[in-house]
């Protein structure tokens, strides 16, 4: 088990980022069926079943030795009510994290999705992670503010007809 798989949990103001399980699918099932979730990422709600599986392919890891899958389903604090996942790979010998994030609809507009790309940017810099990239569709005004509020900033490439954002390069000034 590596300091990445320990099943370490990122704490925020309001929610508690805790590393995805099989069984959280039961719950994530509803979170994520309203099809508009998918206007931008694509694909369309899973079924249980599904989701099940895919939670347990998620838990299990990932197959590649270089490259390891971080998963958390975001909870709300007040209530322990689970309203979307955020996840990274990490690859480059630990040092870079493609990450996402997914709040239902129904709490969207309510800052949970900074709040919890910003918890999980906090915990993946604790780990020394040295840059992060999300891939953002151009009509996903919502996540490219939140990219923004993590500190990503748009590069100007495109990956599969998406938006690639990063973390600024570091410089001598900000190494101090």
């Amino acid at each position: 088990m590596t300091d990445f798989e320990d099943g370490t949990t990122a704490i925020s103001e309001r929610l508690i980022l805790a590393p995805l399980r099989p069984e959280d699918a039961d719950e994530m099932v509803d979170v994520l069926a309203d099809e508009r979730l998918y206007e931008h990422i694509g694909g369309d709600p899973l079924t249980l079943d599904e989701l099940r599986a895919r939670y347990r392919e998620l838990a299990a890891g990932s197959p590649r030795q270089n490259e390891i899958w971080l998963n958390w389903i975001v909870r709300r604090r007040s209530d322990g009510r689970a309203i979307g996942t955020v996840q990274a790979t990490i690859t480059d010998g630990r040092r870079t994290a493609f990450v996402a994030w997914v709040i239902g609809v129904s709490w969207q507009r309510n800052g949970y999705a900074s709040e919890a790309a910003g918890a999980m940017m906090t915990w993946l810099r604790g780990h020394d992670v040295h840059e992060v990239i999300a891939h953002i569709h151009p009509g996903n005004r919502a996540s490219a503010i939140v990219a923004a509020r993590a500190g990503l900033e748009p590069t100007g490439l495109e990956v599969d007809g998406e938006q690639v954002w990063r973390t600024p390069p570091k410089t001598a000034e900000t190494m101090i």
